[in-house]
């Protein structure tokens, strides 16, 4: 009997050139890739231009120039940004939602040249400030079309006009999200865009009054 033709002596073979060549390395997953970087990089990353457009603004003590005006248009696109934010943080994706997001995201940037309509010739619009808005105004389109891929098959019942009932209806994930996480998106948004940005139109509001009382 020809040993090297052996199963066995084949199987010992086969072993020791995988111990040699190291362990195959599994293949990486890209979507998980794609879901990590929008979770702990683009979400995240939206809180720092936010915090730094408005202390341009504070800055350039916007109470004294387009004041509550400006201000209510900030809240506004706040609003525009933060609902499709929380249905992509709490609800499934669907054609429903990727729908919403994308409307929010086409008035947010009609907003933001409202915005830039409302302060140009009123306060200093300084070129760092400009660069900052370009940021918040694409952010919102990167986490949709990382959704878009995340979701593929979602996004093409949306081009499509999916019939099917739950494709409209705003339903729950069914792979939630840690309380761990969304208790941190909380807290960063309530630190770095709600309380600003209040305290920015208490600031407008206050102003405003005093202007009155003179």
């Amino acid at each position: 009997m020809d040993l090297k033709k052996s199963p066995v002596v084949r199987a010992w073979r086969g072993r020791l050139r995988s111990a040699a060549l190291g362990a195959p390395r599994r293949p990486m997953d890209v979507d998980d890739a794609n879901r990590r970087f929008l979770l702990y990089g683009v979400m995240p990353l939206w809180l720092v231009p936010a915090v730094a457009d408005w202390a341009m603004h504070r800055r350039t003590r916007i109470e004294d120039t387009t004041g509550v005006r400006e201000s209510a248009v900030h809240a506004l696109m706040m609003t525009e940004a933060g609902v499709p934010v929380a249905m992509g943080l709490l609800a499934k994706i669907n054609p429903l939602v990727l729908t919403v997001m994308g409307g929010a995201a086409l008035a947010h940037a009609a907003t933001a040249l409202w915005d830039i309509g409302l302060a140009d010739g009123e306060r200093e619009l300084h070129p760092v400030e400009q660069h900052i808005h370009s940021f918040l105004e694409v952010l919102p389109l990167t986490a949709l079309a990382f959704l878009c891929t995340l979701h593929s098959d979602q996004a093409r019942a949306t081009l499509r006009g999916s019939r099917r009932p739950d494709d409209w209806k705003l339903l729950p994930k069914e792979n939630p999200l840690s309380a761990r996480y969304l208790a941190g998106i909380g807290l960063g948004i309530g630190a770095c865009i709600v309380l600003p940005y209040a305290e920015e139109m208490t600031r407008c509001v206050r102003a405003a009054r005093l202007r009155r009382g003179r």
